[in-house]
């Protein structure tokens, strides 16, 4: 019943309420963003969600474009902005995620959206990870985030859905807030970890 109806409910109630409490911090980050970026202060990229139906998912844009001489685009690292890095930091990148929530693309809580091109790297117990919607936040990211490696990362995510339920999402909030008020777990210039899923050796 949680997972089929109530969590839905409950997403749609607290995202509307924290998108209107972090309002001024959700404008005052574009804003800064805004000039630090050229007049871009969103980041979209198309992302695998629930059943592996792909949909765009919306950050505060932490990066510039620079290129190389080959007009390669340089690494993560030399792209993080300063602006972008204390984002990055307090994970206030992740905001605007909750417009995600609230469009029914994501969950507070799930599975982290990662990249399309990992799609074929899953075997099939990985990929039961998109047999839920993913989240801003979930138990791989309270177990550790991004200094975990990806086997691990994949089997938290399993289990999460496994055992999706609503003391279970409880619980992975309250850590999340002590996690970020901490700044614990978090990796710069990566948000989705320090190397590219390559697939199981």
């Amino acid at each position: 019943m949680y997972k089929l109806i109530f969590k839905r409910f409950l997403d749609l109630i607290f995202s509307i309420l924290g998108l209107f409490v972090l309002s001024p911090i959700f404008v005052m980050v574009a804003i800064v963003l805004f000039f630090a970026n050229n007049g871009k202060p969103f980041f979209l990229q198309r992302r695998p969600g629930k059943n592996e139906i792909v949909f765009s998912i919306i950050k505060f844009r932490t990066m510039n474009e620079k290129k190389d001489s080959d007009g390669k685009l340089l690494p993560d690292g030399q792209r993080t902005t300063k602006v972008g890095h204390f984002v990055r930091k307090f994970s206030l990148d992740e905001i605007p995620q909750l417009i995600n929530v609230i469009k029914g693309d994501m969950s507070l809580v799930g599975p982290r959206p990662l990249l399309i091109s990992y799609l074929p790297l899953y075997n099939d117990e990985q990929r039961q990870r998109h047999n839920v919607k993913p989240g801003i936040t979930g138990w791989a990211q309270v177990n550790g985030r991004n200094t975990v490696a990806w086997p691990q990362r994949f089997q938290y995510d399993v289990w999460y859905v496994q055992h999706l339920s609503f003391l279970l999402d409880c619980k992975i909030l309250g850590l999340t807030f002590l996690k970020v008020i901490k700044s614990d777990g978090v990796l710069t210039p990566s948000s989705e970890g320090t190397e590219a899923f390559t697939g199981n050796k």
